[in-house]
């Protein structure tokens, strides 16, 4: 287990040692939000890296991961917990096949934690050797404000009340990373308790560090017309533009065709790996594309 960061330039340091490639507001955000034991709310486009800030601090800090992934219709028991019926009716069934029922005995075992499944919330209130535990609650937004009022809850004592067993509080809290991608505002109730924080595309230089970073065959001059290009049509007029995550699949997928730079029929034959809407995709092929590319080249001074 790490000790964590004693200053920004230190979790600068932190990310970069797991190849995250960070800037300086964001660094900071997150060494106040582990100084001040408060979690991180982090929002931006999807593919911007949220999510990835949580394993990377999982993996530098020594800390297990706790992944809650939100999707509409997420209830307590598959977040917190839930007993495990099956387990308990059978041993109903036992108690009354030896024919010695107690009712309060037979009710204090069921409702015990040998019957207790534990979820990921659950969970990160558990004490740990390796330290407090990163939980990653990904995706907020895409649950219904019910389930956000219940986190707040959470979020404000660390602590989950179970009628059956009682109060289980959290002797250290974890930390805790919250991410969105903004379709819908989570409410400012659940905000004040978080550090916030928004997670934008990197400019040109900090993506072309991050594909070097994690994309390190990829040739020079083709890392630079990658995110030239990526950066050129994130200006265009999509329905969704490529995250950081499509520039990575991108240049990963070129590799694999032993590309050494670009040109316009492997943009268009390779577009699929970038945008994800077909809308897009028509929009960018052919002559637009060849367009752009012109233009990053010339930009980048690059002879074809």
């Amino acid at each position: 287990m790490a000790d964590q960061p004693r200053s920004i330039d230190e979790t600068l340091a932190l990310l970069q040692s797991e190849g995250y490639v960070a800037d300086r507001p964001l660094a900071t955000v997150l060494f106040l939000a582990l100084k001040l034991g408060r979690p991180l709310f982090l929002e931006g486009e999807a593919g911007v890296g949220k999510t990835e800030i949580a394993k990377v601090l999982s993996s530098a800090l020594g800390r297990r991961l706790i992944r809650l992934q939100c999707y509409e219709g997420l209830d307590v028991a598959s977040a917190v917990y839930e007993w495990n019926y099956a387990g308990q009716m059978m041993a109903i069934r036992l108690a009354e096949a030896g024919g010695t029922v107690d009712r309060d005995i037979l009710e204090s075992d069921l409702f015990s934690e040998r019957y207790l499944v534990k979820r990921p919330l659950l969970q990160a209130l558990e004490p740990d050797t390796a330290g407090t535990a990163v939980l990653l609650v990904d995706e907020l937004d895409r649950t219904d404000e019910a389930f956000e009022a219940f986190l707040l809850e959470v979020l404000s004592d660390f602590q989950i009340t179970i009628p059956e067993l009682g109060t289980i509080k959290a002797d250290h809290p974890p930390i805790v990373v919250i991410t969105s991608n903004r379709t819908r505002e989570v409410h400012d109730a659940l905000k004040r308790r978080c550090l916030y924080h928004w997670v934008d595309y990197p400019d040109a230089e900090r993506e072309l560090a991050i594909l070097r970073s994690r994309a390190p065959r990829s040739p020079d001059r083709l890392s630079r017309e990658v995110v030239a290009f990526v950066q050129a049509i994130r200006k265009e007029d999509l329905f969704k533009a490529p995250g950081v995550a499509e520039t990575l699949d991108w240049a990963s997928a070129l590799v694999e065709l032993d590309a050494v730079a670009l040109d316009p029929s492997l943009v268009s034959d390779t577009l699929g790996v970038l945008l994800k809407y077909q809308d897009d995709i028509q929009k960018l092929q052919g002559s637009r594309a060849k367009g752009i590319l012109d233009r990053v080249k010339d930009t980048l001074r690059m002879p074809e």
